[in-house]
């Protein structure tokens, strides 16, 4: 990996949540964020939620539970919700950053694209695999400091 290159993870939001403020990478509490952030914290420079209320966050903005999610959005929602975190994306991502994304498929359809026609290099290493298998591939991961494959 080129030095000069930054890596940014994107995690996406679940639902298993605090029942008070918190600061965002602390108010998930599934074992699957939980699991996600310890990859995101060991394999990137820099990590951020893709919070389906607030879009793009920081782990220590301090945020309120709430219980909105992608997938019970309309696809114009979701495309709004998308071209919100593009705009949030642009003002934080470092120029020709590595972006690795940990998020389902309705968080990924509009950002992924747009990421990579934009010159990103976009890793997606959980694509396609169930939630269980996702644990999984972390696990090894994360134990082992790698990418797990």
């Amino acid at each position: 990996m080129d030095r000069a290159r930054r890596r940014i993870a994107l995690v996406s939001c679940v639902k298993a949540k605090r029942a008070s403020a918190a600061a965002a990478g602390e108010l998930y509490t599934s074992q699957l964020f939980r699991s996600l952030r310890a990859y995101a914290v060991s394999h990137a420079d820099r990590w951020y939620i893709l919070s389906a209320e607030h879009g793009l966050l920081a782990p220590d903005r301090v945020i309120p539970p709430y219980e909105r999610t992608l997938n019970t959005m309309s696809k114009s929602e979701r495309i709004a919700w998308a071209e919100r975190v593009q705009r949030q994306l642009m003002e934080v991502l470092p120029p020709a950053a590595d972006v690795i994304v940990l998020a389902g498929a309705r968080y990924r359809e509009g950002l992924v694209p747009f990421l990579r026609k934009r010159g990103f290099t976009v890793a997606v290493p959980l694509g396609g695999l169930s939630i269980g298998r996702q644990l999984q591939w972390l696990k090894r991961a994360n134990e082992r400091g790698s990418d797990g494959r």
